[in-house]
């Protein structure tokens, strides 16, 4: 049970940053974990940070439930069907490959490139249309293991929107919901015995997922976008590095 709530933990900090977590999980759960499959141990484990994000996010849920706030609705609901479109299939075939720090770096250097031109007072905008496929595209990309999610939306919504850095988190982490919902639905029905045994590992997410939610939110309405782009860039490269080394 420990060792399960170990992974749980991992899973909670490293969600919400441009470190891949399943990346993480999966290395962790290696040592930790015998005899299962560490990806769909990874993959299941977002299911503990999703109730943190639906928890904390829970009056913007309330605004999109009762069709209150139709622009994030229609956003969120076109980049999940862009995200399950893309994503399966790469589930399915590369399933044991890992290109996380190639993918990883080029997160950072893109959030670099943003970092330069927000110093310089430059923006490159994309309409609504084309940023939710960019972000739905990106999301789906992040089943390759060692690819960072969190990583990948935050650039493209950092990029090319003129979205604050505590917006972009808040849309990043509540559009994840919808595809982690269906995935981790997607493993009970292949796995049910195993998610049962991740229970603990469930709510130990939970916990630390909000907490470091709450507390990367909060950080990020206190700095700048130049600054905002710059750490989550240097923090992309810290997790190609470790993925490289691990």
């Amino acid at each position: 049970m420990l060792t399960y709530i170990i992974l749980g933990i991992i899973q909670g900090i490293f969600e919400w940053i441009p470190i891949s977590s399943e990346g993480v999980v999966a290395l962790a759960s290696q040592f930790l974990v015998k005899g299962v499959n560490a990806i769909d141990l990874a993959l299941f484990l977002h299911l503990g940070t999703l109730g943190a994000v639906l928890v904390y996010f829970r009056k913007d849920w309330r605004k999109i439930l009762t069709f209150k706030d139709l622009k994030l609705l229609s956003f969120i609901f076109i980049a999940t069907i862009v995200s399950l479109a893309i994503g399966y299939p790469i589930y399915k075939t590369v399933k044991n490959v890992a290109l996380g720090n190639f993918l990883l770096v080029l997160t950072g250097v893109g959030l670099l490139f943003t970092a330069y031109f927000q110093k310089k007072e430059k923006k490159f905008e994309l309409d609504f249309d084309k940023l939710v496929v960019v972000s739905g595209l990106l999301q789906g990309m992040a089943v390759i293991p060692g690819f960072s999610r969190s990583g990948a939306t935050i650039f493209s919504l950092s990029s090319f929107s003129k979205l604050s850095p505590a917006e972009v988190l808040k849309i990043s982490y509540m559009m994840s919901a919808p595809v982690v919902l269906a995935s981790s639905f997607y493993l009970f029905l292949e796995n049910p015995v195993f998610v049962f045994e991740g229970l603990p590992a469930l709510i130990s997410s939970f916990l630390f997922g909000f907490l470091s939610l709450h507390f990367l939110i909060k950080f990020a309405e206190k700095i700048n976008f130049f600054k905002f782009a710059l750490i989550f860039s240097l923090l992309c490269f810290l997790g190609a590095a470790l993925d490289f080394l691990f």
